[in-house]
C-alpha cells in the first residue's frame, strides 16, 4: 500500500509539472470583479498584457462588478480549476468574510492564493463646494451635524467603504456612506458634487486633485505620499493611528495545481520585479508586493484576522 501511494503522487507530480510545461495553451480569463476605470481593473489589464508577453497567451480581463465584489468572486469560485480562469482580488474580499458572512463562497475555502501585485495608500477627498478644507474642518462638520455629510465607494466591504467606515469609528463622527456599483460612478459623482467626501486611491485621484477638481484632505498611509507630499496624513491631521491601503492581487479557484500556480507566481512576481515597472508604479502612487504562493496565503490568512478583528470591534455593518 505504501508502495503504490508513492508511485501515485510520483505520477501526480509528473503529470503536474507537466501541465505546467505546456501552460498555457489557451487564453487565460482573469475575472475582475470591480467596474472598469478603477485601480483594480488598470492593474488587471497592465498585468494581463505583461502575461501575454512572458507566457505566449491572451489572458484577457472580464469584468464582473457588483455587490462589493461578491458577484464577480463567485462566478471565479464556480470557474474550473484549471488555470484558465484567475481572480483579481484586493482587500475587498478579504474584508467580506467577515463583513458579508452569507456569500456563496469562502474565500480561504475556494480559492487558492496565486501573487500579490502591489499596494497603495488612498486619499481622502472633498467637492471644492462641500467648503471642507482639513480633517479638522471635517470633523467639525461631523460632529455638528451627525449624518448629514456623506461619502462615496466602490461598494459595500471595498477599500473605499472601509476606510470610511474606519474614519467614521476612530474620529466619532457619523456620515452617511453612499455605495456604488464600482468606483469610477463614485468618482464622478464626488467630483460632480452630488456626493460631499469619498476615500480613494492615490493611483487614479491624483490626476484629479492636481487638476483642481477635487480638493485632497489627507491620505491614509503612515507616512505622507510620494505622488501627494503636501497633504498630510489621517494620523497627523487629526485622527492618529488612523491608517488604510488598497493591494491588489491573484487568486485562482481551489484545486488548481501546483506547478500552474507557481508558473504564473514567478510570471507575477517578475513583472512586479521589473525596474521600468517599478518606476511606472512609483510615479502612480503604488508599491509593488512580492511573495511566494506560501507568503501570499499566509498574507491573506493575516488580512482575513485583521478585518474581522476591526469589523467586530468596530461594530462595522453592511449598510
Amino acid at each position: 500500500m505504501h508502495r503504490r501511494l508513492l508511485i501515485l503522487t510520483a505520477v501526480s507530480a509528473c503529470c503536474g509539472t507537466a501541465l505546467a510545461q505546456n501552460y498555457p495553451n489557451r487564453p487565460v480569463k482573469i475575472v475582475v470583479p470591480f467596474a472598469t476605470g478603477g485601480p483594480a481593473d488598470n492593474y488587471a489589464r497592465f498585468i494581463a498584457q505583461r502575461l501575454q508577453d512572458s507566457l505566449g497567451q491572451s489572458f484577457v480581463v472580464d469584468n464582473k462588478p457588483g455587490a462589493g465584489s461578491v458577484i464577480g468572486t463567485d462566478v471565479a469560485a464556480k470557474s474550473a480549476p484549471d488555470g484558465y480562469t484567475l481572480l483579481l482580488m484586493s482587500n475587498a474580499q478579504t474584508v467580506n468574510e467577515s463583513l458579508i458572512p452569507n456569500k456563496p463562497y469562502a474565500l480561504l475555502r475556494d480559492f487558492v492564493g496565486v501573487a500579490p501585485i502591489n499596494y497603495s495608500d488612498l486619499v481622502l477627498v472633498a467637492n471644492p463646494a462641500a467648503g471642507i478644507q482639513t480633517v479638522a474642518d471635517l470633523l467639525k462638520r461631523a460632529k455638528a451635524q451627525p449624518g448629514k455629510l456623506n461619502y462615496a465607494s466602490s461598494g459595500p466591504g471595498t477599500p473605499y467603504h472601509m476606510a470610511g467606515e474606519l474614519f467614521k469609528s476612530m474620529g466619532k463622527v457619523s456620515m452617511v456612506h453612499i455605495p456604488y456599483k464600482g468606483s469610477s460612478g463614485a468618482r464622478t459623482d464626488v467630483i460632480g458634487g452630488q456626493v460631499d467626501l469619498m476615500f480613494d486611491a492615490t493611483t487614479t485621484m491624483t490626476e484629479q486633485v492636481k487638476a483642481g477638481k477635487v480638493k485632497a484632505i489627507a491620505t491614509t498611509g503612515k507616512q505622507r505620499s510620494d505622488v501627494l507630499p503636501d497633504v498630510p496624513t489621517v494620523s497627523e491631521a487629526g485622527v492618529p493611528g488612523y491608517e488604510a491601503t488598497i493591494w491588489l492581487g491573484v487568486m485562482a479557484p481551489k484545486g488548481t495545481s501546483k506547478a500552474i500556480v507557481d508558473t504564473l507566481n514567478a510570471a507575477i512576481s517578475k513583472i512586479a520585479s521589473q525596474p521600468d515597472v517599478k518606476q511606472a508604479w512609483s510615479k502612480q502612487g503604488a508599491v509593488p508586493m512580492v511573495m511566494t504562493p506560501v507568503q501570499f496565503e499566509k498574507y491573506l490568512n493575516d488580512d482575513v484576522a485583521k478585518w474581522t478583528q476591526v469589523i467586530q470591534t468596530a461594530g462595522i455593518k453592511v449598510d
